[in-house]
């Protein structure tokens, strides 16, 4: 058990999209270097002071690469501390060489668990592990500030971690609410092109049968309909059952639409007034589109009655036009950030985005929280034909 952790560990790629150096960078680097100015001029018991100012440059430096590489920022800095305390080691000062600005390597130690991958967070480690070793051998301090000052050094690495954990559990969840999201839209295709595959090849069959007088030509092309309806069902059902899971019956009531919208709204309960508007043609809408447009308005208008803070009144707009179909949803709530942008919001822009169209979501300019999608009409990429009038 332990070999095969030790062995996970060590194969762990480094996180993606690792961003090479934002504002905080300099940010961190003008403070490094406004640390180091003061502390070389307002300091007199500084040893060495041209060789500690620049290491202490040196290490103000090194975490602008710490991201995209922690393992060589790690070795490059504490690989100088530790050439600096052999040198203290033989020279013998009478004082510690180095700045107190030098603790900055510090972040260095936070960014290894955090950016690198489980071979240099090892390999990383042994390093620091190293410097630390010659520190306790050079200075001359008790040991219980040792294990202090063990603690202190190590302490980032762990926060380090914690905060990768984190982060990648939500990636995770993210995905699984993708996937199910990409599932569910799945399956409403797949339902609505067996539909009409099915009607498809009923006809096709029947044309067999009735085209005794017809060109032979007329009843080649229903032949040719009746196989190749036949062979998309049968692709379509193949690709679906390796989308859901085992154990999971197939859903027969149709997903819900537009036309739904009103007894959704009207649901008893809820602690704020729906006004709906619909406008446009919204009865012959793809079924995929028809189905997400509901998705985006139930979701939001839930997000709302359970999360919008002294809200009244909940606005939902969706406006068919000629090419696109627009959703709207609004709430008078205060102001209060993003902190309603969770997984559910990330399932809604999945499936707007399988679709070929874009949400956002986030607080208005003013009040409230704004939900505006926008998705493509017509005939989809997939093939989904327009779903008859109800």
């Amino acid at each position: 058990m332990l070999r095969d952790d030790l062995r996970t560990l060590w194969t762990e790629p480094r996180p993606p999209d690792a961003p090479a150096r934002v504002w905080r960078d300099w940010a961190l680097l003008g403070a490094g270097l406004g640390g180091v100015v003061l502390e070389a001029a307002l300091r007199e018991d500084v040893v060495w002071r041209p060789v500690a100012v620049v290491l202490a440059v040196w290490l103000c430096v090194l975490p602008l690469w710490r991201r995209t590489r922690p393992l060589a920022m790690v070795v490059l800095a504490f690989g100088s501390v530790i050439l600096l305390q052999v040198a203290s080691l033989v020279a013998a000062p009478s004082e510690p060489v180095g700045l107190n600005t030098g603790a900055i390597v510090l972040v260095l130690v936070y960014a290894l668990p955090r950016w690198g991958s489980g071979r240099e967070i090892v390999l990383g480690g042994a390093v620091i592990l190293g410097a630390f070793a010659m520190s306790a051998v050079t200075d001359d301090t008790p040991a219980a500030e040792q294990v202090g000052g063990f603690v202190f050094l190590f302490l980032p690495g762990l926060i380090g971690a914690a905060v990768r954990f984190l982060a990648t559990a939500r990636e995770r969840q993210l995905e699984k609410v993708r996937s199910r999201e990409r599932e569910q839209l799945a399956r409403e295709l797949h339902d609505t092109v067996a539909h009409h595959v099915s009607a498809m090849v009923i006809i096709a069959q029947a044309g067999r049968v009735l085209a005794g007088t017809d060109p032979a030509a007329a009843v080649e092309a229903l032949e040719g309909v009746e196989e190749e309806g036949a062979r998309t069902l049968e692709e379509m059902r193949a690709m679906v059952a390796a989308l859901r899971d085992r154990g999971t019956g197939a859903e027969l009531a149709p997903p819900a639409g537009v036309a739904d919208l009103e007894r959704l709204v009207r649901t008893p309960g809820g602690r704020l007034r729906v006004d709906l508007g619909l406008d446009g043609e919204l009865e012959s809408l793809p079924p995929a589109v028809d189905a997400a447009v509901y998705r985006i308005v139930q979701e939001s208008v839930t997000n709302a009655m359970r999360h919008a803070v002294n809200a009244t009144e909940v606005v939902v707009r969706v406006t068919a036009e000629r090419h696109k179909v627009r959703v709207s949803v609004r709430d008078n709530g205060q102001r209060t950030g993003r902190g309603r942008d969770g997984y559910g919001l990330a399932g809604l822009r999945e499936r707007a985005a399988l679709l070929g169209g874009k949400l956002q979501a986030g607080p208005g300019a003013d009040q409230g929280w704004h939900v505006e999608a926008e998705l493509p009409r017509g005939r989809t990429e997939s093939g989904v034909h327009p779903r008859p009038t109800r």
